[in-house]
C-alpha cells in the first residue's frame, strides 16, 4: 500500500496568482493556502522579499493529474517545494516527507505511516521527514522497512527546512566565517 506524490513549484515573475493543478481535492487545496501563508508570514527570515506574493505568481502543481489527490499529509512538502522554488535552494536528494503544516509553522500528525513509509522504500529513499507525533507509530512498521529508512522526526516546519533543504551559498558563508579564528 501507499504511493508517492511528487510536487513541483514553478515561480515566475507576475501579479501574485497561485494555481494549483493536479486533480487536487479541497484538502490539498487548503494545504497548499496554508504553506504560502507560512512563507508570506516569515519571508524576510526565510530570505524571500517581503512583497514576493505581488510580484511572482507560484504554480504549484502534482504530476499525474488522472490520480485524484485529497489529503492533509503533503503540507510539509508542498511548503518545502515553495520555499525551494523561491529561495533557488535545492532539497536534498533521497528524501520523503508527510505531515500537515499550520498556518504557525507546525507540523501535526498523519495517518497512513505505514503505508507511506513502504512506498517511499520502494521507490528508493532513504529519508522520511516525519511529526514527530508519530514516532509512536514506527513500532507499526515491518522491521525490515524501520532498519532501512532513516526517520527524522520534525515539531515545525524550519526543521523540515533544516533537514531538507540543501544551505544556501550565503549561509554557507556566514557560518565558515563564523567558524574561522579571530586573528588579533
Amino acid at each position: 500500500g501507499g504511493e508517492i506524490l511528487e510536487v513541483e513549484v514553478g515561480v515566475v515573475p507576475g501579479s501574485g496568482k497561485v494555481e494549483l493543478t493536479g486533480n487536487l481535492g479541497s484538502v490539498m487545496k487548503e494545504s497548499a493556502q496554508a504553506a504560502l501563508s507560512y512563507i508570506r508570514s516569515r519571508a524576510v527570515q526565510l530570505g524571500i522579499e517581503a512583497d514576493f506574493y505581488k510580484t511572482k505568481d507560484i504554480h504549484v502543481h502534482f504530476p499525474e493529474g488522472a490520480v485524484p489527490k485529497d489529503g492533509p499529509s503533503a503540507g510539509i512538502a508542498v511548503t518545502t517545494a515553495m520555499l525551494s522554488a523561491l529561495t533557488d535552494r535545492k532539497i536534498k536528494a533521497g528524501i520523503a516527507m508527510t505531515g500537515e503544516v499550520t498556518l504557525r509553522g507546525r507540523v501535526l500528525p498523519i495517518g497512513g505511516l505505514k503505508e507511506k513509509t513502504m512506498a517511499a522504500l520502494r521507490s528508493g529513499i532513504r529519508t522520511v521527514i516525519l511529526p514527530k507525533d508519530n514516532v509512536k507509530d514506527l513500532e507499526e512498521i515491518d522491521q525490515t522497512v524501520r532498519t532501512a529508512l532513516h526517520f527524522v522526526p520534525v515539531e515545525s516546519v524550519d526543521q523540515v527546512f533544516a533537514a531538507a533543504l540543501v544551505p544556501s551559498p550565503a549561509v554557507s558563508a556566514v557560518e565558515h566565517m563564523t567558524a574561522l579564528p579571530m586573528e588579533p
